[in-house]
Parts: structure tokens; sequence; C-alpha cells
């Protein structure tokens, strides 16, 4: 009952005892815009999201589509024939869905232009390299923002290999990057974002609250001080997180589908992705880190 309460505690309205409110992102200007190739771009994709993944119907998705066919809304310029209606015609689902970057590094860079349409024969081969890239360009995401984080300069060495060593795996022909085990220089790079989390999170006041895979689907959490929290995987499905405090807080993994984050301060938030702000339900109040996009589908007002 205690821990309930604290989660739900509201949070101060600005900083405490004279010391200087956490509210302030510093960030690191080293490397901080090398994300821009983690960003999808669906001018130079050939509509891989819409092809490799299954759909399965439900509230995400109008239809079941198996693995490796295309949506039947796939035009033959790769573009969407209702991107304009996704959500209205029953697609939310790919209004939230991000590769990032994965798509267009399989079409231009690893099979070096060639799409599943007009080469049959490497189609299998291309949607398989899709899967393994985005999961290295997933961790490329975390490694980058990581470098740009202050506190984690003492990492800066370790977590510079690190990346070095996943853009050299991303970089890789289609046959070696199928070849990759993903899971295996997942579990190398763990251990060095964890580092990070706790130097990030330490600069936070007062108790840090240790949620990591935690069940808080649906809670109420309107306004609660969740400063450096570690909620790393957390599952906050549909949860009340309107005018919350997450500065600091560790969001990686964390599962934000539904979640109302209305008004809520995720500026200072670390390894927060496009994918899990496109899942929740935010508005114009909202607080996001720069490297981050407002969805066009959250309220204006």
């Amino acid at each position: 009952m205690a821990e309930d309460l604290e989660l739900t505690a509201t949070r101060p309205d600005g900083p405490r005892d004279g010391r200087p409110d956490d509210r302030t992102d510093d960030r690191a200007d080293t490397r901080a815009d090398d994300r821009g190739a983690l960003r999808a771009d669906c001018a130079r994709c050939v509509g891989l999201c819409c092809v490799a993944p299954a759909f399965t119907a439900s509230a995400d998705f109008a239809v079941d589509k198996p693995a490796g066919q295309a949506c039947t809304n796939l035009l033959a310029d790769f573009r969407c024939g209702i991107h304009a209606d996704l959500r209205d015609r029953g697609y939310a689902g790919c209004t939230v869905f991000d590769c990032f970057g994965a798509a267009q590094q399989v079409a231009q860079v690893t099979l070096a232009g060639r799409d599943w349409r007009e080469a049959p024969a490497i189609a299998g081969q291309m949607f398989a390299a899709f899967t393994v890239l985005r999961q290295l360009h997933e961790l490329r995401w975390y490694l980058t923002e990581a470098l740009t984080l202050p506190p984690a300069r003492e990492l800066r060495t370790e977590l510079g290999r690190a990346l070095e060593e996943t853009e050299r795996l991303a970089g890789e022909g289609p046959e070696r990057l199928l070849a990759v085990d993903v899971a295996a220089h997942r579990d190398e790079v763990a251990p060095l974002l964890q580092r990070t989390s706790e130097l990030v999170r330490a600069g936070a006041r007062g108790r840090r609250l240790d949620r990591r895979g935690a069940d808080l689907i649906g809670r109420k959490l309107r306004g609660a001080d969740l400063r450096g929290a570690n909620l790393r995987g957390a599952y906050l499905i549909g949860a009340d997180l309107r005018g919350a405090d997450l500065r600091l807080a560790d969001l990686i993994g964390a599962d934000l589908r539904g979640a109302d984050v209305r008004g809520a301060d995720l500026a200072g938030s670390i390894f927060l992705t496009q994918f899990q702000v496109n899942a929740a339900r935010g508005d114009a109040d909202t607080t996001l880190p720069a490297a981050l996009d407002r969805p066009a589908h959250w309220e204006t007002r």
C-alpha cells in the first residue's frame, strides 16, 4: 500500500531546498544529431513495413495480413493509399510503427537499391534483413543517446566502442547481416545502458522508484512524481500519466500503448523512442525530448 501511495504522489511545482530544477535537459552536443539516419524516411523505402510484418485483425488493424504479403492499401509507388485516413479506417497500428530508419537502410544500402517487386527472388532476404536491422538500429538509437548524456561521460569510451560495433554490424551485406546474433549483441550492450541509466537517474532528487518490468496497466498516476524512476520494461498500457513528471526517468522498453501522457513532462526522460511516443495519447502540453516528433494524431488542444 505504501508503494502505491508513493507512485500516486503529486509532483512538486518547482525546485526545493534551493537546489536547481532538474527540468533542465543538459545534454552534450557530441553526436547529438547523429540520430538523423535512425529516423524513418518513407520516401527512400520500398514499403517494407507494409509487407514484411504480419497484421492481426484487432483494434490496431482492420484485417489479417500474413508476413511477407503486401497490404492491400500499398500502391505501386510504395505509398499508402489511405495514409491520411489510417486511424479512421481501422489501421491505427500503422501510425504507431517506427522502423528506426532500418527500412531505407535495407532498401538503399543493404540491397543496393533493389526492391522485392522487381526482384521477387530477394524478397525473403530483404524482409529478414529488415527485421534484423530494425533491432540493430534501435540499439544504435539508445547508444547514441547515451553518448549525449553528461552524467555518462565516464562511459564515453565504452559506449563509443559499442556504438561502432553496432554500426559495423548494421552495415554488413545481406548474408552476414542475417547471421548476426542480435540477442547476444544486445546482451553485451545492455550492461552499458544500465550503467548509463544509473548515472543519469542519480541526479534526480529524493527517492528514485524502481518499477522495472512492473505491471502498471491502467494505473492512476496522474500528476505523479516519477523523476529518476526506473521504468524499464514496465507495462504502462492505458495508464493515466496526465501531468506526471518523468524527468530523468528510464523508459527503455516501457509499454506505453494507450497511456495518457497529456501534459506530462517527458522532455528529460531517457531512452524514449518515437515508437513509444506514437503509441501513447498526448497533447500540445506534453513535453518531449528534442530528438522526437509530436505525433500528428495527438490532440492539439
